[in-house]
């Protein structure tokens, strides 16, 4: 039998048991979850980006040579 894995909630740092019953993992409660959810959606948190690059330096998608055989 193997032991649960214990983390810190992310939002409030209460410690939760990392199982499969706990639907909310690695948050404590629906609570912590949607306000860290809100968190995202207000921009409050951002993935990194690479230095040297901005937003308009994003490639087009390839969309081939247009040219049919």
């Amino acid at each position: 039998m193997t032991k649960a894995r214990f983390v810190s909630c992310p939002r409030c740092g209460a410690q939760v048991a990392w199982i499969a019953e706990n639907r909310y993992r690695p948050f404590c409660s629906e609570r912590c979850k949607l306000i860290d959810l809100g968190d995202w959606a207000m921009e409050k948190f951002r993935v990194p980006e690479e230095e040297g690059k901005d937003a308009t330096d994003a490639e087009e998608p390839d969309r081939g040579s247009g040219i049919r055989d």
